[in-house]
């Protein structure tokens, strides 16, 4: 298969070759997730607003919208938006070529066809430059074949990253794409408060992160960004006294000191002799810096080996 590691499925991601895909694929996920941001209750930590891997692509999972489920399917299989409703009703939105303003547009009739209307901040967050959905004509890009090799990406990191998780008895979240980051990302807690998040990200109010990160974390995840193919990244909050110094696994992995995280490029995974063990003992041994120099618990945190 072309583009694959020996050994490996994989797949090539450089970020130069679909970026402005990927630009515009991040503000229809936003769309799609602030439905779920209207129509869900409230969790600690904004859980009730992610995405999730699935067999096709992303999806919301089921929302309710009084009476009736609700669940909006980002299929990069068959390239559609799939808006399914608890009673059989379903609507279709071809995902191609197009502007962010049409996309939110066809997204707002297909979801008052199936008697659903959510009131949303209109615009996206989490990115300098943001153009209200109903104005946005500047992304326009969808590479179909781009976006696939994207989801399959998100397949093998969200099967590794499961398997990390399932080391913790602790409070960790699910395995889930935040559409403000636009990265799948798996948080461990110690348990402890954290002193107030300072904020700062671009078009989110501060007191967003500060509920988001109301408590100590090691958090990881992938972004499409960073590197030249994407990057799996680890950080803690707050961060430790000696952190940045940690020795981490594999070699290739290293300090960003101006995103304070630990960065192991993607392409090192992808072609890695073993891409899940290469991976696994990234996300083990940035854990093990937050956990040992943050005095965790983790007798009590972590699952019996």
């Amino acid at each position: 298969m072309s583009g694959l590691a020996v050994g490996s499925s994989w797949p090539e991601l450089t970020v130069a070759s679909w970026q402005p895909t990927r630009d515009t694929l991040h503000i229809w996920t936003q769309i799609v997730g602030k439905v779920r941001l209207a129509l869900e209750p409230m969790l600690n930590h904004w859980w009730q607003v992610p995405l999730y891997v699935s067999g096709r692509g992303l999806t919301t999972s089921l929302m309710h919208a009084g009476d009736k489920g609700l669940e909006m399917e980002f299929d990069f299989v068959d390239h559609v938006l799939h808006i399914r409703t608890t009673r059989g009703e379903l609507r279709q939105i071809v995902l191609k070529p197009q502007s962010v303003a049409d996309f939110y547009a066809a997204t707002l009739i297909a979801l008052l066809e199936v008697g659903v209307s959510v009131p949303m901040l209109a615009r996206p967050v989490e990115i300098p430059e943001a153009i209200p959905f109903a104005e946005d004509r500047v992304h326009v890009d969808y590479d179909a074949a781009a976006t696939g090799r994207f989801w399959q990406a998100l397949v093998h990191a969200d099967r590794v990253m499961k398997q990390f998780r399932a080391g913790f008895v602790g409070k960790v979240s699910p395995v889930h794409f935040f559409w403000g980051g636009f990265d799948l990302a798996v948080t461990r807690f110690s348990g402890r408060r954290a002193p107030k998040h300072p904020g700062g990200v671009p078009n989110c109010p501060d007191w967003v992160m500060e509920l988001a990160y109301s408590h100590e974390v090691s958090s990881c995840g992938f972004w499409p960004g960073g590197s030249e193919e994407g990057s799996f990244y680890s950080y803690a909050y707050p961060e430790p006294l000696g952190y940045a110094e940690w020795t981490v696994e594999p070699r290739a992995a290293y300090y960003d000191p101006t995103l304070r995280e630990f960065i192991l490029p993607y392409t090192a995974v992808r072609t890695a002799e073993d891409p899940d063990t290469t991976l696994l003992a990234f996300l083990r041994t940035t854990y093990e810096a937050a956990a040992e120099l943050g005095q965790w618990d983790r007798g009590a945190l972590e699952a019996a080996r």
